[in-house]
C-alpha cells in the first residue's frame, strides 16, 4: 500500500510486526488505535508504506520513536510453532506473540553485540534422536550433553551459566508477562533461546526450568510443540541431567526420610518433590510412600521447606555490555545503528542479567 507522495519511504514493514506484538496488541486494536483498518496494517506489516501521518499515529500508539522503523534493518521473526511453551494451552495467542516478539528483539541485540564481543559460540550437542524415544535414549542423550560441554559427574553448577557458556541465550522473561506464560525455548532464530518465568524465585524450580528447556532444544529441534508426550520427555531429560540415575540411584530412599531428602536436596541443587518423583520413577520408592510424600509436600505447601537460596541469573549480556563500555565502545550508538530503543535494550539486559548496572549513556 501506497498512499502516494506523502508516504514514508524509510519504513520496514517487519519492525511494525515486532512492535505491534511487543506491545501485545492484535491488528484489529492497532487499527481502531489509529483509525485504519486492519488490511492497512496487514499491508504496512507486509512493505506496504504508511503516510508520515500514520507514521506518526503508529509511534504514538506503539509508544516507540520513527527511527525504530526505519528501513534496512528487518527484523527475522520466530515462528510460534517452533517454540516450546511450558503451558502452551493456558496461554492465549496474543501472550505467546508478545514473548515472541521480545525474543526477537533479544536476539538483535545479540546480533549487534556479537560484532564487538566474542560471544560464547552455540555448541550444542548434535545428537541422534530416535523417532520413539524411551529412557535408555534420554540418559544416553543426556551422557552425550554432559560429554560434549565437560560436565563432571556430581551435582551440575549453575544450569544457566552452562547454557550461556555453551552459546545459547538465557533470560527471564519481563515481569509485565502474562503469568500463564511460564518459560519457553527456540532455536528458530540464528541462536538457541531460554527464557524462564520472571516469577520462579527459587533456586531449585529455575534449575530444573532451564535443564527442561534445555532438553527442548536437543530433543525436539523439528518437533511440534505442546503435546504431553513431548513436555514429559523434556521433564525426564532435566531429572536426568540434574540427578543422573547412575549416581542417584543408591542415595534415593525407599521409606520417607525427609532429613535425608534435604540433605540429598541441597547435595544435587533440586526440590524434595523432584527428588520423590525420581524415586518413584526410578522404582525405589512404592506408591503408597509416594502418595504420603505428596501429601506431605501438599501440606507444606510452596515454597518448599529448607530453601536453597537466590535463583540461578543468566549474566552473559550484561557482562558483555560492561565489557563493550570499559573498551570505550559507545553502546548507544551501537543500539542507535541496529534501531534498537535504548529502553528495550535496557530491559532485554536487565532480563539477562545477574547485575543491573544503569547505563551512563553519552559519558564516554
Amino acid at each position: 500500500m501506497n498512499h502516494g507522495p506523502a508516504a514514508s519511504s524509510d519504513f520496514e514493514g517487519s519492525r511494525l510486526t515486532v512492535a505491534r506484538r511487543l506491545r501485545g496488541m492484535t491488528k484489529t486494536a492497532l487499527a481502531r488505535q489509529i483509525g485504519v483498518t486492519p488490511t492497512a496494517i496487514a499491508q504496512y506489516e507486509k512493505g506496504g508504506r504508511p503516510t508520515q501521518a500514520t507514521l506518526a499515529s503508529l509511534c504514538l500508539a506503539l509508544g516507540l520513536p520513527r527511527d525504530f522503523f526505519g528501513a534496512g534493518r528487518p527484523v527475522t521473526l520466530l515462528p510460534a510453532a517452533s517454540a516450546h511453551f511450558r503451558s502452551l494451552r493456558s496461554t492465549s495467542a496474543t501472550s505467546r506473540e508478545q514473548a515472541l516478539a521480545f525474543g526477537e528483539l533479544c536476539l538483535e541485540l545479540v546480533s549487534l553485540i556479537d560484532q564487538y564481543v566474542d560471544l560464547p559460540p552455540v555448541r550444542l550437542p548434535d545428537v541422534t534422536v530416535p523417532e520413539q524415544i524411551e529412557t535408555d535414549d534420554i540418559e544416553k542423550i543426556v551422557g552425550e550433553v554432559k560429554t560434549a560441554w565437560r560436565v563432571p559427574l556430581g551435582p551440575v553448577g549453575s544450569v544457566v551459566q552452562l547454557l550461556e557458556a555453551n552459546g545459547i541465550i538465557t533470560m527471564r522473561l519481563p515481569a509485565a508477562t502474562d503469568p500463564k506464560v511460564d518459560a519457553f525455548s527456540t532455536y528458530a532464530g540464528a541462536r538457541p533461546l531460554v527464557f524462564l518465568s520472571p516469577r520462579a524465585s527459587d533456586k531449585a524450580r529455575g534449575r530444573f526450568d532451564a535443564a527442561h528447556e534445555l532438553g527442548h532444544l536437543v530433543l525436539h529441534p523439528d518437533t511440534d510443540p505442546g503435546s504431553r508426550i513431548v513436555e514429559l520427555q523434556a521433564h525426564a531429560f532435566a531429572a536426568e541431567f540434574l540427578m543422573p540415575r547412575s549416581e542417584i540411584i543408591d542415595q534415593l530412599p525407599r521409606r520417607i526420610d525427609w532429613p535425608h531428602l534435604h540433605e540429598l536436596k541441597k547435595h544435587w541443587g533440586v526440590s524434595l518433590r523432584a527428588l520423590v518423583y525420581r524415586s518413584k520413577t526410578l522404582g525405589i520408592m512404592s506408591d503408597a510412600s509416594y502418595r504420603r510424600a505428596n501429601q506431605q509436600l501438599s501440606q507444606w505447601g510452596l515454597p518448599e521447606p529448607g530453601p536453597l537460596g537466590p535463583a540461578e541469573s543468566p549474566k552473559l549480556l550484561g557482562m558483555a555490555r560492561s565489557l563493550m563500555i570499559d573498551n570505550g565502545i559507545d553502546f548507544e550508538a551501537v543500539l542507535c545503528s541496529g534501531r534498537i530503543v535504548p529502553e528495550i535494550a535496557e530491559q532485554i539486559i536487565d532480563a539477562a542479567t545477574a547485575e543491573k548496572p544503569r547505563i551512563e549513556f553519552g559519558a564516554l
